[in-house]
Parts: structure tokens; sequence; C-alpha cells
């Protein structure tokens, strides 16, 4: 097994013209509410679920927690300064509906929106579109006590806050993505219990995901007939990776069926083609467990989109058996077990597999034939500031080189990938990781807030103006 790679174990790459992508091509960075604005109890903003996760004893690392995080609400107009001086053309960003809609309900709150607006007029000041993300995961604590995703009228609430959200900056912001990542807000939130809120119930965890897909639905459909002739370009971001059989056997293909269907599939397949795929959810009745669809979802699901936004950090590896050669696991259940590799891998442990984002991609293009983004694509490392101050991440800017390099690939064969934007703008809260994992281009000293231009922002900054430069010459 590979270890973490370090920064001596890769040469710096040098910044150069990335071929084959065109003049239109967007670069961007991605950020979240949570992860970064702080002022958790300030001008009405009221408790998310993260809020109330964080309060559970060794929920989060370190006891860590959200409330300043990166102060990016008192610092933004210096962040989007910031942002310029990197060279990016778009800046994909989340909404807190708790500071929009305090509570989850009823009218706006005028000064969360401020915030917003003032945001976008930063950004549009300095050339930079604004990409909102309505949903990365914050959901108002008072939906959850009535009952969360798992229950159908959460959907309803998040349509009406994306309109409260739309109406107030839809006249300036073309934009817009729904949710970011409903894998983890539902199955990590309420099958696993490793993320807010906390609950482990796989029932609940697959009810949550329809619930999310509706209401992904309900809110694009409103924002669209909102939109009417104003330019829109409407989209849903979804975590995808690729399932590969560790041997040609039945069984190991079979695990890749059940991986790719409950990872990719279940989201996708309802989304662009308006039903969800027959053999997942006759896994799932075999255990029980039946979506609660009910008349006309299926159609709001489909809402026409007009991209797709895609977020990858690595593929997987599957086997059909258990280590000790058995086809089912405790539950008598068939076996859907990851296999590690030998790879280099992250600081979270994540394989490193660039290749499998133009397999990706290629596949996306195959099944599915919407425009791609790629909306995040990072990696978090054990930085280290040297002496003068600088952060020299070889590996992040070798890992966002090869992935780079993996979307000109995928381009090249034929996928209609649209841009990139590396996660994430700066260090920031990372979930249960709190503080402990650093995926930033830009280091945040969380003791003073000083910003600092790691190496590989540097080497983003000039790789993106290079291609630039070699489209127009």
């Amino acid at each position: 097994m590979n270890p973490v790679t370090t920064s001596q174990s890769r040469r710096l790459p040098r910044p150069a013209a990335v071929p084959g992508l065109p003049a239109d091509f967007r670069w961007g960075v991605a950020t979240s509410a949570y992860q970064i604005e702080g002022a958790a109890a300030t001008d009405g903003r009221t408790p998310s679920i993260w809020d109330t996760f964080c309060d559970v004893p060794g929920a989060v690392e370190g006891g860590d927690r959200g409330d300043v995080a990166c102060d990016h609400y008192h610092r933004m107009p210096q962040d989007v300064e910031l942002i310029a001086g990197l060279g990016v053309d778009t800046y994909r960003f989340s909404l807190a509906w708790p500071r929009i809609q305090p509570g989850g309900r009823g009218p706006a709150n005028g000064k969360g929106l401020d915030f917003y607006k003032r945001l976008v007029d930063e950004l549009q000041g300095r050339g930079i579109t604004p990409w909102i993300t309505l949903y990365h995961w914050d959901l108002p604590q008072e939906l959850e006590d009535a009952g969360g995703w798992p229950a159908r009228d959460t959907a309803l609430r998040f349509a009406d806050y994306a309109m409260l959200a739309y109406e107030a900056l839809g006249d300036r912001v073309a934009h817009w993505t729904t949710l970011n990542e409903p894998w983890c807000s539902a199955m990590l939130g309420y099958a696993y219990g490793v993320h807010a809120p906390g609950r482990r119930n796989l029932g609940e965890g697959l009810h949550a995901v329809h619930h999310l897909l509706l209401g992904h639905g309900l809110a694009a459909g409103r924002i669209r007939e909102a939109a009417g002739t104003n330019p829109l370009e409407l989209g849903i971001t979804l975590n995808l990776g690729t399932a590969t059989p560790e041997t040609g056997s039945e069984a190991d293909r079979e695990a890749c069926r059940r991986a790719d269907g409950l990872g990719t599939r279940l989201y996708l397949d309802p989304v662009v083609h308006g039903a969800y795929p027959r053999d997942v959810v006759e896994d799932l009745a075999a255990q029980g467990i039946e979506l609660p669809v009910q008349e006309g979802d299926l159609a709001a699901i489909a809402t026409p989109l007009d991209v797709l936004g895609v977020n990858f950090y690595r593929g997987a590896l599957f086997s059909g058996l258990t280590e000790d050669g058995s086809p089912t696991d405790a539950d008598g259940l068939p076996v859907t077990r990851a296999v590690e590799r030998d790879l280099p891998r992250t600081a979270m442990d994540w394989e490193i597999t660039p290749g499998e984002l133009t397999d990706l991609l290629l596949r996306l293009e195959r099944d599915y034939a919407l425009p791609t983004v790629i909306t995040e694509n990072g990696a978090a490392f054990d930085d280290t500031v040297a002496p003068d101050g600088s952060v020299p991440d070889t590996d992040r800017t070798a890992y966002l080189a090869d992935h780079i390099d993996a979307v000109a690939e995928a381009r090249a064969r034929g996928a209609d990938v649209r841009g990139y934007f590396a996660w994430s703008l700066m260090d920031n809260f990372e979930w249960a990781y709190g503080y402990d994992k650093r995926f930033g281009i830009v280091r945040v000293d969380y003791d003073t807030q000083q910003r600092t231009l790691k190496d590989s922002a540097k080497w983003y900054r000039d790789t993106i103006q290079l291609t630039r430069n070699a489209r127009t010459d």
C-alpha cells in the first residue's frame, strides 16, 4: 500500500497551456457557506444541522465548529480581491439557507440577502461570474426537527427557499445549482450518521434521497418558470466516481452494478431519464426499502437541465466477495466491498485516480448527454509553511495538473466538458474532520485569518493565463 504522497515525492509541474480547451472553457474556484462564512449568529442567521452536529461530543474532529471558520462574512471584499488575483472567471459558492430564511419557513431575511447581493456586486465588479449553489448541506435545524430530508415537506420548503433566493438575485445571476452532492446529504447524514444530522437508518437515508431529488426538481421548475427569457444555466451537482470490478467474475461485476446503481444511477436516471433504475429499486425492495414516490414526482425531478455539475475525487475497485471469500455479508446480503489499491493517496486516505475522471466523463457523455462542468476537484495534503512563508504544496499542484489533463483528454475524446473549478479556494472547516484537513489552494492561518497563496494557487493562476493566451495567439 502506498503512503500518502509527500511534497518530496513529485517534481513541481511547470505551468503550461493545456491543449484542447476552448476559449470559452470556464476556470473557477469553489467554496461553501458553512465551511468559510463564520458569523453563525450574525444578522439573523439561525442554527443549521451542522451547528447542532458540532455540539455532539466526538462528532467533529477536535471539537471544531464553523462559528468563525474563515470569517468570510466579514472579509468578503478582500477574499473576492484574492479570487480576482487568481485569474479565474467563475466563483462557485453556496447560499446559507438559515441566513436567507431563518428557521426554513416564512419571508426572507433582508440582512442575509444583502450579504449575497454585496458578494455578487463585488464579483461582477471584477469581471467574475457568480455561480450559486442553493444547498450545500446546511439545513435549518427547525426543518430537521420537523423530520428533515426523510420528510416530504422539506422538499416543498426547499423550493420556497429557492424562490426567495432567485427573486433576490436572479436578475443578475444566471448560473444556479440546486443541490450539492445529495448522496452525501442523504447517506452520510441519515444512513451512516457520520455527517449532520447524524442519523443511522438506511431507510431514512433512501427516503432522504428521493426528497432531495424532489426538492431539486420543484426548485428547478419554479426557477425556470420565473426566469422566462432571462439568461439561465441551471443544474445539479453530484459527487460521482467510477466502479471497476476487481476481476472479471460475475460476483465482482454484480458488486460494481450495485455500487454504480446506488452512487450514480439512483440520481442521474431520474434527473435525466425520469425514472429510478429498476435493478436498484429491486435491490432496495429486497431490503424492505421502498422509495416514497408519489404521482408527479418523477416528472418534477426530470425538469430539463442545462448543465451537470460533477464533483470528482476518486474512482474505486469493487469485489463481490468478503476478504474471507463469502458472497454474502453478516445480514445475508450480497457483498459490495471496495478494494484498496497500491496507489498514491491524499491526506484523506483517498486514492489518486485521474485517469478514472476521464473514464467517468466519457461515460456521462455516453449515458446522459448533458454538458458537464467539474464543479469540485482537489485534494487535502498536510501542508507545511516554509521558513520564507511560502507553502510549497507540490503534491496538490501535481494532483490539479493530472486531473486537468484528464479533463482535456475527455474533451479530446468527445466529452462535452465546459469548465473546471478547483476545490477549494481556501482551507476551511472540513465537516467532520474539522480544521484538520486542508483542501485549499490558499492557506488560512485560523489564528490570524491571514491568507497565503500556496504554490498550487500560483501554478493554477499561471496555467489559466497560459491556456487563455494559447487560445488567442
